[in-house]
């Protein structure tokens, strides 16, 4: 009994690692910079889309993402300080007249010939304006984490209902932290 309880756990085991390893999905680096105007957050993120969602975004479905970042303060005598919680609507989706992958993030559209360019538009984050002059204070140490999730909320309906119970629809990377100080800001031009 016991054999046969150790080989189950086994399988188990064994198919639920095969899940984890075949999300590759994953913030590769991020890094907040100080501008004259603000902090911005520059990061790359590889994606890594399950064969239903690029079979939908083929057949003309638009796949929205959002990008969340979390800033903190830690400190020792209290809860961490919640400075801000920053969030960026991405969208993807291919144009069947243009026959081109169209990425939309922020106030940017941008195109491209093929899913790995279009997927490699849409993991790189750059000038992402995340918050404005002298909201950190120079030399405080702060906490930030990222991530970069699937809005299955903006799914077509009859999709939205069937993607909540199933993981082909899902796509989220965990999430990535960091530690930095505020940087100095450049004085204003």
């Amino acid at each position: 009994m016991r054999w046969l309880a150790a080989l189950l756990l086994g399988c188990w085991l064994a198919v639920a690692g095969s899940a984890l390893a075949n999300d590759k999905s994953a913030v590769k680096q991020a890094v907040i910079q100080a501008t004259p105007q603000g902090y911005v957050l520059d990061a790359d993120i590889d994606i890594i889309l399950t064969p239903t969602l690029e079979d939908a975004l083929t057949k003309g479905i638009n796949l929205h993402f959002l990008l969340e970042l979390e800033l903190t303060r830690p400190r020792n005598w209290w809860f961490d300080e919640g400075i801000a919680e920053p969030v960026r609507k991405m969208r993807i989706y291919y144009h069947l007249l243009l026959r081109r992958y169209v990425v939309e993030t922020g106030y940017t559209t941008r195109t491209a010939a093929t899913l790995s360019e279009a997927l490699a538009l849409l993991g790189k984050v750059e000038d992402w304006q995340v918050l404005e002059r002298g909201a950190l204070k120079v030399g405080q140490h702060y906490d930030a984490r990222l991530r970069l999730r699937l809005n299955t909320a903006q799914l077509p309906k009859p999709l939205s209902i069937g993607a909540v119970t199933g993981d082909k629809w899902e796509l989220a990377t965990p999430w990535h932290g960091w530690s930095f100080e505020a940087p100095a800001s450049p004085p204003v031009p």
